[in-house]
């Protein structure tokens, strides 16, 4: 999947997942939340391709906390304009 179609389903997808930052998410142009969108989308990615491999248990739950670390900026991100300075 190609830099920007990634940065577009992170979004879509985070927009999903935080209702609340939803009209924020979609209106979203600072260069690190569009990274933050695309880190996003490649941690679910690969999370979902290891799912359902017993023997990649533990790094399906990895995955799952690096997607909710990445929430967790993104809430930042969106919360506080000055956030995205600080994180550079």
């Amino acid at each position: 999947m190609a830099r920007s179609n990634r940065r577009e389903a992170g979004r879509r997808r985070l927009a999903m997942r935080l209702p609340h930052m939803r009209k924020l998410i979609m209106a979203a142009c600072d260069p690190l939340q569009l990274e933050l969108f695309e880190a996003y989308q490649k941690a679910v990615e690969a999370r979902d391709s290891l799912r359902g491999q017993p023997f990649n248990s533990n790094l399906v739950r990895e995955y799952d906390e690096t997607c909710l670390e990445i929430e967790q900026h993104v809430i930042r991100a969106m919360q506080e304009p000055s956030y995205a300075q600080r994180s550079s």
